[in-house]
C-alpha cells in the first residue's frame, strides 16, 4: 500500500478563495468561514474603536503608540492566519510593510468568537500565536458576553483576565485606557 501525501495548501489555493469568505492556512490546511455575523462585527467594530482611538492615535486623548488594525493578514512561519484585530507597538514597526500583510508578529490579537471559530481561535490560533512570541491574546465572546486576556509567559499562555456584563476592560497592554465591557455590544 502507497503512501498517500495530503498535499499542503498554498498562498495560491487561499487567494482563489472568494470574496465572502475568510481564508487561513493553519497547520498546511485551507480553512475558510464566512465573515462575521452582525454581533461578532459589532464587537469588533467597537473594540477597534475603545483601543484604536486612544492607543493608535496620539490625538485620541491617549497614550498612543500603537498601530490597531481591524482583519490584518499575518505571515507567521508557514502559517497565514487573519486575527479579527491586532496591534503592533509602533517602536518594533516604525513602518508599514510594501506587502499586503505582515510577516512581525503582532504584539497584540483578539479573536472575537464566533460558533463557526471558536475552536481554531481556542485551539490551533492560541498555539500559533504562542510560537510567534505574539504578548499578549484576547478573546471576546459576543454571544456570552465576556472577554478572555492572556498574556504569554515562557511561551505558555496565562489568564489575566476575564471578564463579564457589567465589568470594566483595563487589561494590560491597554490598561491605561479602561472602558466598560457592555460597549461592545450595545446597540
Amino acid at each position: 500500500m502507497g503512501d498517500t501525501a495530503v498535499r499542503k495548501a498554498t498562498y495560491a489555493d487561499l487567494v482563489k478563495v472568494p470574496d465572502h469568505l475568510v481564508a487561513e492556512i493553519i497547520d498546511g490546511a485551507l480553512e475558510t468561514h464566512p465573515r462575521p455575523a452582525p454581533r461578532h462585527a459589532l464587537a469588533e467594530f467597537r473594540l477597534g474603536q475603545r483601543i484604536g482611538s486612544p492607543f493608535g492615535d496620539e490625538e485620541g486623548g491617549g497614550p498612543g503608540g500603537w498601530l490597531i488594525l481591524i482583519e490584518p493578514e499575518l505571515h507567521l512561519g508557514d502559517q497565514i492566519v487573519v486575527p479579527d484585530l491586532a496591534g503592533w507597538r509602533r517602536e518594533r514597526l516604525p513602518d508599514l510593510p510594501q506587502t499586503a500583510w505582515f510577516e512581525l508578529a503582532p504584539d497584540w490579537v483578539c479573536e472575537i468568537l464566533s460558533p463557526a471559530t471558536a475552536r481554531l481561535d481556542r485551539v490551533a490560533k492560541s498555539r500559533i500565536y504562542a510560537k510567534a512570541g505574539v504578548g499578549h491574546y484576547w478573546m471576546v465572546d459576543p454571544d456570552a458576553k465576556t472577554l478572555e486576556a492572556f498574556a504569554l509567559q515562557d511561551g505558555q499562555w496565562v489568564v489575566i483576565a476575564t471578564l463579564g456584563a457589567g465589568e470594566e476592560v483595563a487589561v494590560d497592554p491597554f490598561a491605561a485606557a479602561p472602558f466598560a465591557i457592555d460597549d461592545l455590544w450595545t446597540y
